[in-house]
């Protein structure tokens, strides 16, 4: 007779609940929140306030400090980016100013934060998902051996006072929420517009510290040797468009979109599309909207033959009011969009594009895009 099999032990729970939480003793010191200002050539990028407005928030949560990290060439732009940060809410700004940082290079700014962060110790540390700030994000990261979070949808804080980060998983069709237990600085990339834009408050310019930058223009390999703007005028500006017009594959065929098109022109608007009509090289890539395109934040947004999965919704669900246009009643998109409209797309929208045709006038047309 055989003896009775003792049962496997039961495994480990997996995901966070079997991570330790507790902090090493040397990440302890780490407090307050930090934002990059985010400049080139002289201009502020939009997401940085964006982030200035979320990062308020987290701070307020954990009682800490919010600051602001401006890196740049002494002068009139970077106190004015330092100015502006303290008007978005900042309580601190830390900032390094050397002719090295001119212009942007990988080295000399990945330096620069990195010697900020090991100095100041921040515990939370976002940059815009542009492609200067995802290139330092990056790098600064694998500098400081933490963990990163791309492209974020959503920035909290859990009860334990850890940062929760989520973003769509690859390929889209869930959503994650990741945190960096163990590891300081915590940080997150946000695409523009993701966010709403904070209300400006003019307030004086608060404490200001200034820190020296630790590499001379010999230390850096890579050098400006000129710069070429980009002067591609067909390039989309959906990002800060208020109305958007975008299709899908309900469409049917490349030449339905050009109903697309035409409504966006009636209504002074701009033109996107879903992710698989750029796969399939009906339109170009800089026209996508979604987790790997564009994320809008328009007035309204009409989608025509959309289904709205999340890798879409991601991208258009800060939009005040959204339009979607489908054949099947029960697509994804009907349970984000405020208005909903069952029926062929290709049969509707020059029906739509008759009326506001008809409506607007040239003028009406450029207050409504305005």
């Amino acid at each position: 007779m055989s003896e009775p099999k003792t049962p496997p032990a039961p495994a480990a729970a997996g995901g966070r609940a079997s991570t330790k939480k507790e902090l090493p003793e040397h990440f302890k010191a780490y407090k307050h929140v930090w934002v990059y200002i985010e400049q080139e050539r002289g201009q502020v990028h939009p997401v940085s306030w964006e982030l200035m407005g979320e990062g308020r928030k987290l701070a307020d949560k954990l009682g800490v400090e919010l600051g602001a990290v401006v890196l740049g060439a002494e002068g009139e732009t970077v106190r004015g980016a330092v100015a502006e940060a303290f008007c978005y809410g900042a309580d601190i700004a830390y900032v390094v100013a050397d002719p090295v940082l001119t212009d942007y290079r990988n080295e000399a700014y990945t330096s620069a934060m990195t010697d900020l962060v090991n100095t100041y110790k921040p515990e939370i540390l976002l940059l815009g998902a542009t492609t200067l700030g995802r290139d330092l994000a990056g790098a600064v990261a694998t500098t400081l051996l933490t963990g990163l979070t791309a492209d974020s949808t959503e920035l909290d804080v859990d009860t334990d006072g850890s940062l929760a980060a989520t973003r769509p998983t690859f390929g889209g069709s869930l959503l994650c929420t990741i945190y960096t237990l163990n590891y300081r600085p915590q940080m997150a990339t946000v695409r523009p517009r993701v966010m709403s834009m904070p209300i400006r408050v003019e307030k004086p310019v608060g404490r200001v510290i200034e820190h020296k930058l630790g590499v001379v223009e010999d230390d850096i390999i890579t050098k400006i040797l000129s710069f070429l703007p980009d002067r591609d005028s067909n390039k989309a500006n959906l990002a800060y468009a208020d109305v958007v017009v975008a299709g899908g594959m309900g469409l049917g065929s490349p030449e339905n979109f050009q109903l697309v098109r035409q409504l966006a022109q009636a209504m002074g608007a701009e033109f996107g599309c879903s992710r698989p009509l750029v796969q399939k090289g009906w339109v170009s890539s800089d026209r996508q909207i979604g987790q790997t395109g564009k994320t809008i934040r328009p007035r309204l947004y009409i989608a025509a033959g959309i289904s709205g999965a999340i890798q879409h919704r991601v991208g258009v669900e800060g939009a005040d009011l959204i339009v979607a246009i489908n054949t099947d009643k029960n697509a994804p998109i009907f349970d984000f969009a405020h208005v909903g409209i069952v029926t062929d797309a290709v049969r509707f929208l020059p029906l739509l594009t008759e009326a506001f045709s008809k409506r607007l006038s040239a003028h009406s047309r450029d207050k409504l895009a305005s």
